[in-house]
């Protein structure tokens, strides 16, 4: 339920896509709230549907659009009922902006970096280029790049670099939302503890809301207030983060969670049997109960959302 404190309330959000074979339910009646100021991590296996949310939120939607409904409230206003122009003008980049997966892919590589950073306030609000790459030279300063690189094009960073640059990209407009997708997934292991903690500073310093999407569980634990479980385009699980990461509630949670290997202790890492059910004709009961050790009859019924103290989980093990 939506109160003062909601700065995006999803509801019943859809995103189905045209394939050879038929209509990819990548995302399927998804509902969701982040409060402001907080950071709601989305987790789940490849093909989930996470990305295909992300784009859902910020509508960069390809032309194989099969539907796209539902409502995307930020701030109490549906973005939905937007024009495509006025989404343009007055949503993207401005108040909800995005980290893509892949930072050099999404830099121009004939560009310099610091030329597009300053992009974004140069189109929305009207800022003269050298007051916009003033603005750009501190957000560098903030999420850890040398001044100097602002001059530099992307091939000439390394991969931690080229993310902070798309991270103060996402910033500079000192939009409301960052949704960030897979911000770590192609880095080694110091690079993502390093950016992981520069978005725990940030989200400090300017009071921004983040959505992570990852299949990191380790690394989501270092920033997520609340934890989205999505699985074959549902989400399963909303849970906040000291209940999630001690005990989830999904079996298909708890399987993602066994399945983290552990610093301390003897367990060895679990591992969920066979594959997740295809998006073009998926199951009409629970979509996890193929692979699901808890399974039984009533399984086979789609499964109502049940509140279980505030957790919110999609299995009918809880009714």
């Amino acid at each position: 339920m939506k109160d003062n404190n909601t700065l995006l309330h999803v509801e019943n959000l859809k995103l189905y896509f045209k394939a050879s074979k038929g209509i990819v339910q990548a995302v399927d009646g998804v509902d969701f709230d982040l409060p402001n100021n907080k950071a709601v991590v989305i987790i789940g296996e490849s093909g989930c549907g996470k990305t295909s949310m992300a784009k859902a939120l910020l509508r960069l939607l390809p032309k194989n659009v099969a539907e796209y409904s539902g409502k995307i409230l930020l701030n109490g206003v549906d973005t939905m009922l937007m024009s495509d122009e006025k989404y343009r003008t007055d949503v993207r980049w401005v108040r909800m902006s995005m980290v893509p997966q892949a930072a050099m892919n999404s830099l121009n590589p004939v560009l310099k970096v610091g030329d597009q950073v300053a992009e974004p306030i140069i189109v929305h609000h009207s800022v003269p280029k050298e007051q916009a790459l003033d603005q750009a030279k501190t957000m560098f300063q903030r999420v850890g790049v040398p001044v100097d690189f602002l001059h530099r094009y992307a091939f000439e960073l390394s991969g931690g670099m080229r993310q902070r640059v798309a991270i103060a990209m996402s910033l500079v407009a000192v939009p409301d939302l960052v949704v960030l997708d897979e911000p770590t997934s192609a880095l080694d292991v110091l690079t993502q503890a390093n950016i992981m903690n520069l978005l725990k500073r940030i989200k400090k310093e300017i009071a921004t809301s983040f959505i992570l999407i990852t299949h990191d569980i380790s690394t989501s634990s270092e920033l997520a207030d609340n934890v989205v479980v999505m699985y074959a385009g549902q989400i399963v699980e909303v849970s906040d983060n000291r209940r999630f990461f001690t005990a989830p509630l999904h079996p298909y949670s708890a399987k993602l969670m066994a399945s983290v290997p552990r610093l301390r202790g003897k367990e060895q890492p679990d591992f969920i049997t066979g594959q997740p059910p295809s998006l073009i004709n998926p199951p009409t009961g629970c979509r996890f109960e193929e692979r699901c050790h808890k399974r039984f009859s009533k399984c086979s019924e789609e499964p109502p959302t049940v509140n279980v103290d505030g957790i919110l989980v999609k299995c009918w093990l809880y009714t």
